[in-house]
């Protein structure tokens, strides 16, 4: 008797395929609640980071009532942490303030990308996903996008919903928590480990064209060579050279490809 044939790998565009049908499916509810389920896994590195932040910004000299402002109205970790750096340097306050811009000016690039996806959606819809746009958030959700660009705006909006609910309420719980009870936690237990992890998280599997291989690139590497510069300045330097780096390199790649296609430039 003939062993049974082994079954055919499935076909991975026939997989794609019937993601996107059960994305299709899923009620905005729905998908609310799966964009939660998505984003679990980043707590494991949101909540020590908050907690971390929270100690952090106490040990800076801030008031409860400070910290959780940072926390609530600027959400958005690395600017939180540069700024209260910086307040513990006594850096002037336009250097704080620039500084936490030139951290934060990613937040337009994620603003533009998400735009296509977004475009249909009201000006409040929009104003909020602006006010919970983080980096988790933005990366699970312009992947969801693209792999299934067929969803309708409420299905879209609904996913990002879930994300910043389950990322953005945890990091201002766990604030607090280091706001408050921060001091307790034995020095063994490093929590700064959280901040290298959820950005190594976030960002490897977006490195995917040239462009974004060279900014990142060119900024990693003049924000090391630049670290020794007062009051942040380095950061200054290495976030606009590194968009600028990978604006230039789509931009000559964009060009090539028109030249080979004969498309005149």
């Amino acid at each position: 008797m003939s062993p049974a044939p082994e079954p055919r790998p499935r076909n991975r565009q026939a997989a794609a395929d019937e993601a996107s049908a059960r994305a299709l499916m899923r009620s905005p509810a729905a998908a609310f609640r799966h964009g939660i389920v998505q984003s679990l896994p980043f707590l494991v590195v949101i909540i020590p980071f908050a907690v971390l932040f929270g100690v952090v910004a106490t040990e800076a000299g801030l008031n409860l009532a400070e910290v959780m402002g940072f926390s609530v109205l600027v959400l958005a970790g690395a600017s939180q942490f540069t700024a209260v750096q910086l307040l513990s340097d006594n850096a002037p306050a336009i250097i704080v303030i620039l500084s936490g811009l030139a951290v934060n000016l990613r937040m337009a690039m994620y603003s533009a990308s998400l735009l296509p996806w977004l475009r249909g959606a009201s000006g409040r819809h929009k104003a909020w996903v602006a006010y919970a746009l983080i980096d988790q958030s933005y990366a699970l959700s312009i992947q969801h996008y693209e792999r299934h660009p067929r969803l309708s705006v409420p299905q879209r909006l609904a996913y990002f919903g879930g994300t910043a609910v389950a990322l953005c309420v945890p990091w201002m719980i766990a604030t607090w928590v280091g706001a408050t009870v921060g001091q307790a936690i034995p020095d063994e237990i490093a929590l700064d480990f959280a901040m290298p992890i959820t950005f190594l998280a976030m960002i490897a599997p977006m490195l995917r064209t040239p462009a974004h291989l060279a900014a990142c690139f060119v900024a990693i590497v003049l924000a090391l060579v630049l670290a020794g510069l007062p009051s942040g300045l380095g950061l200054l330097i290495a976030a606009p050279a590194g968009m600028a780096t990978g604006a230039l390199v789509e931009w000559r790649t964009e060009r090539k490809e028109a030249r080979d296609a004969g498309i005149p430039g």
